[in-house]
C-alpha cells in the first residue's frame, strides 16, 4: 500500500486542494458584519440620538407595585392623567443617577409632575437613596424584574420620558440629563407636550 496523498478534488472542472471548503468563510463574514455593524453604532455623535419605536406612541401597558409601602404604585393609567409629566427610569446602584438626582428635585420643586420607575433595585436600598438625596417623584413603581423596562425599551438607566396629558410618549432621554439637557431638550419636549 502507497501513502501518497490523495489526488486533488475536481471542483467545477478545476482542480482544488482536498482541504478547501467554501463554507468555512461563513464565521469570517459574520465576525464582519457585526463588527461594521459596532462601528457605524460608534460613528453616532450622541447615544440620545438611538431612535425609540415609543415617540408619539402611547406608553406602554404596564402596572407596578409602590416602592413605599401605603402609597400608590405606578400604571399605565397615571399616565393618562391631564397634564405633562415625567418618567424616569432609575436605580440606586446607578452611579449617573444620582448625579442627575438634584435636577429632577428641581423640577419637582417647580411643580414638574415626575413618577419614577425604580429599576432592578433592591426596595430597601432604593429607599435608602431616595431619604439620602431626596424625593421628586409624585409615584414610584417597582421594576424589580426588569420586564416594565423591556416594554419601555430600555436600554440602560437613567432614562427618562416626557409624557403627555393622554399618555403618549413626546421625547425620550437616554443617560443621565444635565442642566442643559433640561434646557435644551426637556424643557422643549414638555412645551410640545403641552401644546398637544
Amino acid at each position: 500500500m502507497s501513502d501518497s496523498p490523495a489526488p486533488p478534488a475536481e471542483i467545477g472542472g478545476k482542480s482544488q486542494p482536498s482541504g478547501f471548503r467554501p463554507w468555512m468563510f461563513i464565521p469570517l463574514l459574520a465576525a464582519l458584519l457585526v463588527l461594521s455593524t459596532f462601528l457605524l453604532g460608534l460613528g453616532r455623535s450622541n447615544i440620545n440620538d438611538l431612535p425609540s419605536m415609543l415617540i408619539d406612541k402611547p406608553a406602554p401597558e404596564f402596572a407596578l407595585a409602590p416602592l413605599h409601602d401605603g402609597s400608590p404604585g405606578l400604571s399605565t393609567v397615571d399616565l393618562k392623567a391631564p397634564g405633562v409629566k415625567l418618567v424616569n427610569i432609575w436605580a440606586s446602584w446607578c452611579g449617573p443617577c444620582r448625579a442627575e438626582h438634584p435636577f429632577l428635585n428641581a423640577l419637582a420643586e417647580e411643580g414638574v409632575t415626575v413618577h419614577g420607575i425604580n429599576y432592578k433595585d433592591a426596595p430597601q436600598n432604593a429607599r435608602a437613596f431616595l431619604e439620602e438625596l431626596g424625593d421628586p417623584y409624585t409615584r414610584i413603581g417597582t421594576d424589580q424584574s426588569g420586564r416594565a423596562g423591556i416594554e419601555w425599551g430600555v436600554y440602560g438607566v437613567p432614562e427618562t420620558f416626557v409624557i403627555d396629558g393622554a399618555g403618549q410618549v413626546i421625547y425620550k432621554h437616554i443617560g443621565p440629563i444635565s442642566p442643559g439637557d433640561v434646557r435644551d431638550k426637556i424643557r422643549p419636549a414638555m412645551e410640545a407636550a403641552a401644546a398637544r
